[in-house]
């Protein structure tokens, strides 16, 4: 018997050369290029649906409400599938739209600023706009040269926030002459070229002082805002109206202002001096009346310094409801500024602005006033006899 020997065959490993790895990275290369240059036609072909149809659907178009959803979501997932991403640069410079909107702040670091930004950025972000934030840092020829960059740019509109810089008729007129939509928050204007969303200051000042004088106070002392300011004038109003309405006399020599500066950083060391001066003057309160929560802030460290405690000795109310207010002890009492609102109010009144100008329709400027609320916290209480400092 002639013994068959069986060898195993053990494949080895094969060990690309050279050649075979250059060959690999051009396949890959070849493959990223053809995701990269996808094109509508591509899309077309793979959803079964007309590169017309296809357009209007990823594109958004107007039509695109006449377009029922089963399509719709046929298209969208035919686009996924591929990889394909539209050419936003391309798109862009056919339509001369690029979805873009610039946001000036005057000093970003300001606690107002914080909610209204997220306001305008959530409603930016739903209405598929990119939004250009820049911070003038309260210097006039920074905000100058931020608005001309801007407008290089081709923004299709500008949400001003004026939280503090006084807007001079000067600064009003560059904003005119750029001819894109534009919203200004925080500043009341009779424009009809530039709209503006701002809250109801002199509703809001009533309710302050009307509160203080709902728990017995008849003593009150104010910290104004600077006196060019013109939210702090209709503030100011509102305590003289309700001044009027209640019968409640009004102290010159317990009023004093906040000096003229453009740092809103400065309020709560101005205001706590502010304060002082008031104690100095030997007139007894037993409430005070700031013109915002940083105010405020600096008016319950001069109280506190001087040994008056709050609310007991002492009511304090401020102006806006930033974030600190409520976590400050005591808690303050304070007018609420709907700031996420204010920001989405902005936001609306462009996009129609910009939708307008594509659809070559007129938009008129537009200005909104929204309601302030009384917000009730730990810094005011009702007065006790023999409570005034």
């Amino acid at each position: 018997m002639t013994k068959t020997r069986l060898r195993a065959r053990i494949p080895l490993p094969r060990v690309p050369n050279a050649g075979q790895g250059r060959t690999t990275e051009m396949v890959l290369k070849r493959s990223d290029k053809r995701k990269s240059g996808l094109t509508i036609r591509d899309v077309a072909k793979a959803s079964g649906f007309s590169p017309s149809t296809v357009s209007i659907v990823l594109n958004n178009a107007p039509l695109a409400r006449h377009i029922p959803l089963r399509t719709k979501s046929r298209i969208q997932r035919a686009a996924k599938t591929l990889g394909y991403r539209p050419n936003v640069f391309a798109k862009s410079l056919r339509s001369r739209r690029n979805h873009t909107v610039g946001v000036m702040v005057f000093d970003v670091t300001d606690p107002y600023c914080t909610l209204i930004l997220r306001g305008i950025e959530n409603s930016l972000y739903q209405a598929s706009f990119l939004p250009i934030l820049t911070d003038a840092r309260n210097d006039r020829s920074r905000f100058e040269r931020y608005l001309e960059m801007l407008l290089e740019r081709r923004v299709e509109a500008l949400i001003v926030l004026a939280n503090w810089l006084y807007l001079d008729i000067n600064l009003l007129g560059d904003l005119d002459r750029s001819e894109v939509p534009t919203v200004i928050i925080g500043r009341e204007l009779e424009s009809s070229s530039i709209s503006s969303v701002i809250v109801d200051d002199e509703g809001g000042g009533y309710a302050a002082v009307a509160h203080l004088y709902g728990l017995g106070h008849r003593k009150i002392a104010f910290v104004r805002g600077p006196k060019p300011l013109s939210s702090s004038k209709s503030r100011w109003r509102g305590v003289q109206r309700f001044a009027r309405d209640a019968g409640l006399e009004l102290d010159p020599r317990l009023i004093v202002d906040l000096p003229d500066q453009l740092n809103p950083n400065m309020t709560v060391e101005d205001a706590y001096r502010m304060t002082d001066e008031l104690l100095s003057r030997s007139r007894s309160f037993t409430a005070l009346m700031a013109y915002d929560d940083m105010t405020a802030f600096g008016a319950l460290r001069a109280l506190a310094k001087s040994g008056i405690k709050v609310p007991s000795q002492c009511s304090v109310v401020g102006f806006d409801d930033v974030t600190p207010s409520a976590l400050f002890v005591p808690s303050l009492t304070t007018v609420r500024q709907p700031m996420e609102s204010m920001g989405s109010s902005a936001v609306s009144i462009v996009v129609e602005a910009v939708n307008a100008r594509a659809e070559n329709r007129k938009a008129p400027a537009l200005h909104r006033k929204l309601p302030s609320e009384l917000v009730v916290r730990e810094s005011t209480r009702a007065l006790r006899a023999a409570a005034a400092i």
